[in-house]
């Protein structure tokens, strides 16, 4: 359960590999609900995962930050470049904030437009605005670009664990890696 200084918690490697399960979903959701009519049942259960996943997001991204306090990340390798230091630092800081902001700006675009914010189970959570349509649309436009800056940070972040393991070889990869 604790963390090492060379490892991450056995709990923070779970909860990020859960979380990268689940952003996956999340945007799977998103983007297979075009493969469907509007107002189709599919393209509307589609809808439906991605707002209760997403709003799962941001619960464990709670439980994420709780981790981080608890069982603090093992330091940076002191090898490399102060730069490279610096970019891995802004982009988790980068995707935190989508973490964060993302689920709460869905949870404000649903508010606006009036329809219930579903959670599992059938549970719905209350607005956390009163409707606001034109409010809602705008939210909705910076969540649509600010998705797509997701997929360049996911991607960024991924290629940085893999340019460490395969041309850099030093085990940043490996500490946030199950079992090893």
């Amino acid at each position: 359960m604790t963390s090492s200084t060379t490892r991450y918690s056995s709990v923070s490697i779970t909860l990020h590999w859960l979380m990268f399960l689940l952003i996956v979903a999340v945007y799977a959701c998103i983007e297979l609900r075009e493969y469907y009519p509007k107002g189709s049942d599919p393209r509307n259960a589609l809808k439906a995962w991605h707002f209760t996943l997403g709003l799962s997001v941001l619960t464990l991204v709670v439980l994420r930050i709780a981790a981080r306090a608890i069982y603090p990340a093992p330091a940076a390798l002191s090898d490399l470049p102060l730069w490279q230091r610096q970019l891995a630092s802004v982009t988790h800081i980068l995707l935190y904030a989508l973490m964060i902001c993302m689920p709460i700006a869905g949870w404000v675009i649903l508010s606006g437009e009036a329809k219930p914010v579903p959670f599992w189970g059938g549970l719905q959570l209350p607005p956390l605005i009163a409707e606001n349509k034109p409010l809602a649309e705008l939210v909705e436009e910076v969540h649509g670009t600010v998705g797509n800056i997701g997929y360049f940070l996911i991607g960024l972040h991924a290629l940085g664990a893999l340019a460490h393991h395969y041309v850099l070889k030093d085990s940043t990869l490996k500490r946030m890696l199950p079992g090893s």
